[in-house]
């Protein structure tokens, strides 16, 4: 596993940070509504991009890009994930790491040794439906339980996410994930844009009337919701 996917500037991935952006190949789960189908499906096929490349480009570029994401995919699977951030970071770079929680012992890790400044997980959807949601019907949902606790208690920036679907999002679990996360720091719910590289093309985003719904739902929970990509 490597990374396959490079956005080299982008504004909108880490807050008003200017950031690059790496996508890892490979990921646990079959999100039906996953955008990388490529990267998740078939990482054998994805390209690699030199890791020398990479950090040719992060070096000429200091002073001038903030931070690097790295997502996928999910980077957490990444054999040689810590030694890369430890690149990342000698040249002085602030890091956001994408996570769907899988891997709660790979952020403990990270987080100890001080390797990254920001986390996003991604919260599927309910407790009750996160098998449906991510594709993978008998999911032990213990790692994902453990991850949202720790980083909840980690002292690292951080926020969780849904993206909501019409097909697998109702006012019912909204009231489960808020319950579940209650007095988490920043939680967002995202636009989903259908289009052909999903995993499963053809589902429905829901409707800003509807998302806002979602909010009043969730804000009894949660000090700080919002939605993303709605504007």
């Amino acid at each position: 596993m490597d990374f396959s996917g490079w956005e080299k500037l982008s504004l909108v991935d880490y807050d008003d940070n200017i950031t690059t952006t790496l996508f890892m190949a490979g990921c646990g789960f079959r999100c039906p509504f996953c955008h990388n189908s490529d990267l998740v499906l078939r990482p054998q096929e994805a390209p690699t991009i030199p890791w020398e490349e990479i950090m040719a480009y992060l070096k000429k570029r200091q002073g001038v890009l903030d931070a690097v994401c790295v997502t996928g995919g999910e980077p957490t699977l990444m054999p040689d994930l810590i030694d890369k951030l430890k690149d990342i970071k000698s040249f002085g770079y602030k890091v956001k790491l994408d996570s769907n929680g899988s891997n709660p012992e790979v952020l403990k890790k990270v987080v100890a040794l001080h390797l990254v400044d920001y986390i996003a997980m991604d919260i599927k959807n309910s407790p009750e439906k996160y098998g449906l949601t991510t594709g993978i019907p008998k999911l032990n949902l213990d790692p994902i339980k453990e991850s949202v606790s720790f980083i909840m208690s980690c002292g690292v920036a951080y926020e969780f996410r849904t993206t909501i679907i019409d097909e697998f999002h109702t006012e019912k679990d909204m009231e489960a994930i808020g319950q579940w996360i209650k007095g988490a720091k920043r939680y967002r719910l995202q636009r989903y844009i259908d289009n052909e590289h999903c995993i499963q093309h053809g589902l429905h985003m829901v409707s800003k009337e509807k998302a806002e719904k979602f909010l009043e739902i969730l804000k009894p929970y949660l000090p700080d919701v919002g939605l993303r990509s709605y504007d």
